[in-house]
């Protein structure tokens, strides 16, 4: 077809475009890759030091160009046509190095004090010294007075949290999907899906069914795999079946931290999209999200920046880690993110499944590569510029871990991550209140110092429970601040199993409740299952801040009922 269009203006083809003799500039380059190839000729320069202009064949208007270069011929001297994939596959590699520099470095230059790339900053470091250095002489010294501050500090972030949950229960809503959204037809803007994949071979063919049931016009969705360079067999997996035109692979480079933030960021310019979704590869997301969240876009103003759609798990049954990873999910997606966007509070996004403001994202500067949940930074630096987030219906289905192997590494990721998230935007306390506000403000040290505190001191309120209760039993007259102890490590304990577990059991449906016992039982387990994640997790900051735990997935094909036939039809 390009040999064709060329003689067709009586220019030359090109097939063979050497990357390194194209002449364009960084800022070039990005556009270039924004747009799919360039909408204006690109310079090359030849072999003998001349410079001829590349158009790609899909851009060529032929009665038009036909009719222009008839009346300046001199243009058939340095024209060519260029096949439009080749160009484009010449650009992405010129542009790989700046790519490569715009992930590892792009947030880091522009907004250094927004970025995990430096885990502490000198004050925080030296705190955190202070601390490793008075603890284990105040043990020593004082552990009385120790255990006591300890132990109110313990409370403190426990009562929080217990307060958010209350706070959240009292206004669940369950059951309700959002009317009924039509079809996107006609005039509606390219949406970008971005799938990053990492050692997924296995459940490659499952992604591409489940992509493929997304409702959205082809000539309008472009989808790019994000994978590792090194990943051979992934690639190879992929490159096993044919990928229809809107889907395409992106190759990253292994330079800088390995992260899913990392890839992300590199493949984000290679992107069109006005709207960019975010998927892993385990997800099915229910087809007509994509249609939901632009149409909430639309009737909502630019200061919405991105939408979260909740996650459900499809395996709660299977065993009793998967039912408390759902039960947490259901809690997390239908009650506590819900509540906080009704009130037009900082919203921490769930890894997957959201939906942003292109515009918006780039403004923020997109997605650190040196912190381990991203989406949880990405959602504080969004609502420190002003930007909201708000939640959608339509779900994305996915399975959770049913091993503790699994489950371990995942969970300790997510703690490490608030912890970074935590230290860099705690790192001017008085910049981050005054960005997000004093309730917003408020929300972040629960979500981020206070969830990670409770699971690392709530062994220390079990054990003290457990102490006031012997000395209770074993003498005739308490000292008062052990009684006093005892009581507020009751209702301390009581509330926050309480709270945890009324949350979960609003938002799920009623055939989801059943065996809930077994979650009731299970319950003080687990709690001590995320305090060992936790203290994982701080272990791991301090060794390795940067280290991304590889989460193994399993794809799932739900039964969605509420396909239509449309959906089928794209």
């Amino acid at each position: 077809m390009t040999r064709a269009i060329a003689a067709d203006l009586g220019l030359k083809a090109i097939t063979d475009i050497d990357p390194e003799k194209l002449v364009v500039s960084d800022e070039q380059l990005v556009t270039l890759l924004h747009d799919g190839g360039g909408r204006l000729p690109v310079k090359l320069l030849e072999k003998d030091g001349s410079v001829s202009f590349l158009i790609p064949s899909r851009r060529v208007r032929l009665n038009w160009m036909r009719t222009y270069i008839r009346s300046h011929l001199e243009l058939t001297n340095y024209l060519k046509i260029a096949d439009a994939d080749d160009l484009h596959a010449a650009i992405t590699q010129r542009a790989r190095p700046l790519l490569a520099r715009m992930a590892v470095s792009g947030l880091s230059d522009r907004f250094p004090d927004m970025s995990a790339r430096v885990v502490a900053n000198a004050w925080q470091g030296t705190v955190v010294g202070i601390a490793v250095t008075v603890l284990p002489v105040g043990f020593v010294l004082a552990p009385g007075l120790l255990l006591a501050l300890l132990h109110g500090f313990a409370t403190f972030f426990f009562f929080a949290c217990v307060a958010l949950r209350f706070a959240a229960v009292a206004s669940v809503t369950i059951g309700k999907r959002a009317q009924r959204i039509d079809t996107p037809k006609g005039d509606v803007p390219v949406y970008s899906v971005l799938v990053a994949l990492y050692k997924e071979a296995d459940i490659i063919p499952d992604l591409l069914a489940a992509l493929d049931w997304i409702v959205w016009p082809r000539d309008r969705l472009e989808i790019k795999l994000v994978c590792e360079a090194d990943d051979a067999e992934t690639l190879a997996a992929i490159n096993a079946r044919p990928l229809p035109s809107h889907i395409k692979v992106v190759e990253v480079p292994s330079v800088g931290p390995r992260t899913k933030p990392k890839a992300l960021a590199y493949a984000l310019p290679m992107t069109s999209g006005e709207f960019v979704a975010l998927y892993d590869a385990e997800d099915w997301p229910d087809p007509m999200q994509l249609a939901e969240a632009w149409q909430k876009f639309r009737e909502s103003g630019p200061e919405l920046a991105v939408l979260q759609a909740p996650l459900e798990i499809s395996n709660m049954t299977e065993c009793l880690i998967a039912r408390m990873f759902a039960f947490e999910y259901s809690a997390l997606f239908r009650g506590l993110l819900p509540w906080l966007s009704r009130h037009r509070l900082m919203l921490p996004l769930g890894g997957t499944s959201n939906h942003f403001r292109r515009a918006a994202l780039e403004a923020v500067g997109g997605w650190d590569p040196f912190n381990v949940t991203e989406d949880a930074d990405l959602g504080t630096r969004l609502a420190r510029f002003g930007y909201r987030a708000a939640t959608i219906s339509a779900p994305t289905y996915e399975q959770a871990p049913k091993k503790l192997s699994v489950w371990l590494p995942q969970r300790t990721r997510w703690f490490k991550g608030w912890a970074q998230t935590w230290l860099v935007h705690m790192r001017d306390p008085v910049k981050l209140a005054t960005d997000l506000g004093p309730r917003s403000f408020m929300i972040a040290q629960v979500l981020f110092a206070g969830m990670l505190a409770s699971a690392l001191l709530h062994p220390l309120l079990l054990l003290t429970f457990a102490v006031g209760l012997v000395q209770l039993f074993l003498s005739a007259s308490p000292a008062p601040i052990h009684s006093g102890l005892l009581i507020i490590d009751v209702i301390n304990i009581t509330c926050g199993y309480l709270s945890f577990l009324l949350l979960g059991w609003q938002t799920l449906a009623k055939g989801q409740r059943r065996g809930f016992w077994k979650i009731v039982a299970f319950t003080p387990i687990y709690w001590a299952m995320m305090s060992y994640a936790g203290w994982r997790a701080v272990l791991q900051l301090w060794r390795h801040p940067f280290h991304w735990e590889k989460t193994p997935h399993e794809q799932v094909q739900p039964a969605l009922d509420h396909r239509t036939d449309a959906q089928s039809k794209y």
